[in-house]
């Protein structure tokens, strides 16, 4: 049985920006959605999680990149994205709490799709499974349903990537989409990739 509090603290550590969510009930929720995550896994931490877009993409340089830097990334270019938006359009309201929690959260299902054991499955039968069999976005909406965060968390979730072409997105999720694609760019072109992730 996983330690959970092991796995919280982890959390509290690995995401100090979790603070910035002032709700209570909503920062326990993030902290509970992700030490849940780690648990269905064999991860303790975020930071064990290989510090990749997705499996099959190039790692960071050694020392130069973590899961957790990748989040706390994204949320903060998100933060910036709203913080610029409300300048220019005072009448957009954005629900700061909830923009942090989707962002932190938008990558949920990373420890599921990341998992060792799981990609060695799938990749042994992907007649049976495909692969990979789920993909972190799929199983980010479960992970968010599971430990009751809102629904505009879990659809950033599951609707932060490619996936998210079939629906139409809220505010916040496309907030937090145009911050993820953004980050990866960025830090391509800052030659914090080992391989190029987008063509020159």
């Amino acid at each position: 049985m996983p330690d959970m509090d092991a796995l919280r603290e982890g959390v509290r550590k690995c995401l100090p920006d979790v603070n910035n969510i002032k709700n209570e009930e909503l920062r326990t929720k993030v902290i509970e959605a992700w030490a849940f995550a780690l648990s269905e896994s064999e991860f303790k931490t975020i930071d064990d999680i290989p510090a990749q877009a997705a499996p099959e993409h190039p790692l960071f340089r050694a020392g130069e990149g973590t899961q957790s830097g990748h989040f706390r990334g994204v949320a903060n270019i998100a933060q910036g994205i709203a913080d610029g938006l409300e300048k220019i359009h005072p009448e957009v309201k954005i629900d700061r709490d909830l923009l942090w929690a989707c962002a932190l959260c938008h990558d949920l299902g990373k420890p599921y799709e990341m998992s060792p054991r799981n990609q060695a499955r799938w990749k042994a039968d992907v007649a049976s499974y495909g692969y990979p069999a789920v993909r972190h976005p799929g199983y980010g909406i479960h992970v968010a349903f599971t430990v009751g965060l809102p629904e505009v968390v879990a659809q950033t979730a599951g609707y932060h990537s490619h996936e998210g072409e079939w629906v139409r997105r809220s505010l916040l999720t496309m907030i937090v989409y145009y911050a993820d694609h953004a980050y990866w760019q960025l830090v391509d072109r800052a030659g914090l990739l080992v391989a190029p992730m987008f063509p020159k």
